[in-house]
């Protein structure tokens, strides 16, 4: 038997940096090196886009996400290479931000 793709997920415009799969939810969540992060469904359709904060948007500051996960209760965490961590809900609701000067891995 040969593996075959569920699906084709489209809508980054760069190259895909991290992702997480939340199999309970039925879930993909994606960051692509220049963002947005973006939730599909397991079948391929395209649900919503996370967006950082505003006030650190923009071309000098620009949110590349670099570690995802999802939680099983519909939160998704997401690391940002400027040491921003970001709480979203499975609607694309942002809750929670912190900022850090550690390295993540």
């Amino acid at each position: 038997d040969f593996a075959t793709p569920r699906a084709v997920l489209t809508g980054h415009d760069y190259e895909i940096t991290c992702a997480a799969v939340c199999a309970e939810l039925g879930l993909v969540i994606s960051g692509s090196k220049e963002g947005p992060c973006l939730i599909h469904s397991m079948n391929g359709d395209l649900l919503r886009t996370l967006e950082g904060p505003e006030r650190l948007q923009g071309p000098e500051s620009c949110l590349r996400p670099k570690l995802i996960q999802a939680s099983r209760e519909g939160h998704c965490v997401i690391y940002y290479e400027n040491g921003l961590f970001c709480v979203f809900s499975v609607n694309g609701r942002l809750q929670a931000t912190m900022e850090t000067d550690d390295k993540i891995r």
